[in-house]
């Protein structure tokens, strides 16, 4: 029995705050930031969006031909949950008219959440014990003031609906790679995250996204000229690069799938957002390689290949005018007060 991507749908605040007045405020050169990061501009939440109404918003574009009842397992991926304690998962299933007999559970595993969500819907659909799982990963993320973070740390959603009628996106294999390297971390009580700097590339993203990669294809016998879109973590925009060619993948290969030079690093939901883009673009046959990345750290691949459906449902994406450039294209620049008081970095008020 096949399993695979039914559909999906995304969310990308609309404010937007760029590198340069970021770079203002802390007497940075803003050309060597952008350049060293491959960033612009990031997105930012709201004073009245969360992890948890981003999540609503990509599930019911997600769900929009799919009947929310008929969903058996609803798992959210995000390491800025809005409670310490109370599912983010509850709400969002109430909210979009899917529970009460519904599997539920908040996931938290730093940026790969979301596709740990994921690899668990298709273990519940593929045993038949649920005819539709819903993932998603969401993350309003944090970043201290003045930090290298706050530069990238961005955010966003993505919704899947995993099943195995109509699917666009039939999974071919998953695999894993996960260790104790301690890159990145925020202990409870912590309101910003700390990270290790440098020590965050090369000993944590590339080992667990090569390896993981790797993996992948030694168990699937592929080589990286079998796949025609392959989409990375993108912490910023030069790691995916750095990768894809440690790898041995061209740059036209990560093209379609890199997002983060435009909105930043949404953290449990870059992956999917860029696995969103090549959705809204793939043909027939294609195979797409996904590479998650996960602080503390770990890594999951998943190996696609692209269904005859794919073409009803880009029709009904452009249709809802619902696709990733069109989402990522609605901006409203803000100055960076503006940010601190919808990111609510500024206290007593």
């Amino acid at each position: 029995m096949d399993v695979g991507i039914v559909s999906y749908g995304i969310y990308v605040p609309k404010l937007r705050v760029n590198v340069e007045e970021i770079a203002r405020l802390w007497n940075k050169d803003p050309k060597i930031i952008s350049a060293s990061l491959g960033i612009t501009e990031k997105a930012v939440a709201s004073s009245d969006e969360d992890t948890c109404t981003i999540s609503v918003e990509a599930a019911r574009r997600a769900i929009i031909n799919i009947p929310a009842k008929n969903i058996g397992a609803a798992y959210i991926g995000s390491e800025s949950h809005p409670y310490a304690v109370k599912p983010t998962s509850g709400i969002v299933i109430e909210a979009i008219g899917a529970g009460p007999e519904v599997m539920a559970a908040d996931f938290e595993f730093a940026c790969k959440a979301g596709t740990a969500a994921m690899q668990a819907c298709f273990g519940l659909v593929k045993s038949g014990m649920i005819k539709y799982g819903l993932a998603i990963g969401a993350d309003t993320a944090q970043s201290r003031p003045g930090d290298a973070l706050e530069y990238t740390a961005a955010s966003g959603a993505a919704a899947f609906v995993l099943g195995t009628e109509n699917i666009i996106a039939k999974l071919l294999h998953t695999a894993s790679y996960t260790t104790d390297t301690p890159d990145f971390w925020r202990k409870q009580h912590e309101e910003y995250p700390k990270h290790g700097g440098r020590f965050t590339g090369k000993p944590a993203y590339f080992r667990h996204v090569v390896n993981a990669t790797k993996r992948c294809m030694e168990q699937m016998n592929t080589k990286p000229t079998d796949y025609d879109h392959i989409i990375f973590h993108q912490p910023n925009g030069k790691f995916p690069i750095a990768a894809a060619k440690i790898l041995g993948f061209s740059l036209e290969q990560i093209q379609t799938g890199l997002i983060c030079p435009k909105i930043g690093n949404t953290y449990s939901a870059a992956t999917l957002i860029g696995l969103a883009a090549v959705l809204d673009i793939a043909k027939p046959k294609e195979r797409v390689l996904v590479i998650s990345y996960g602080s503390g750290s770990g890594s999951d691949v998943f190996d696609f290949e692209i269904t005859n459906n794919i073409e009803e449902s880009q029709k009904s994406t452009q249709k809802s005018k619902t696709t990733v450039n069109d989402e990522i294209s609605k901006t409203k620049n803000i100055d960076y007060a503006t940010y601190l008081k919808h990111r609510q970095k500024i206290k007593g008020i």
